[in-house]
């Protein structure tokens, strides 16, 4: 049952992603990984606006945080070839398109992944 609902998931985001190719629209969807390690994850469903933030660690120098409106920690952009889902971005692909922290709204959430699109425009500078 589990694998039907991967590919009827898997359907539905590769028609979405071909109709945004057919029609020429310059969408960036990345994956958000890691979404069952924070307590707060529960609560990424398709349609919120999260905000993503620079924040780089001992692990990767281009990390990007996932949070909430509110502050609390979802998870983090995926930057690994075995995380990223097939017609999406890279954390570190996206890392030079913003200064501090930009938006994303979620399109899709399966299990511990969700898959997001980024706001273009709504770019926020801190220094």
């Amino acid at each position: 049952m589990r694998q039907f609902e991967y590919w009827r998931i898997f359907c539905i985001w590769r028609r979405v992603f071909c109709q945004c190719e057919v029609i020429n629209m310059k969408q960036t969807f990345i994956t958000i990984s890691h979404l069952d390690d924070f307590m707060a994850s529960s609560f990424v469903h398709p349609g919120n606006t999260l905000i993503l933030k620079k924040e780089p660690n001992e692990y990767d120098d281009e990390a990007i945080a996932v949070y909430s409106p509110n502050g609390a920690k979802y998870g983090y952009a995926a930057n690994s070839s075995s995380t990223v889902a097939r017609g999406t971005h890279s954390a570190g692909y996206i890392y030079r398109d913003f200064d501090q922290e930009t938006k994303c709204i979620v399109r899709f959430r399966l299990e511990d992944v969700a898959i997001a699109e980024l706001v273009n425009g709504e770019t926020e500078t801190e220094h």
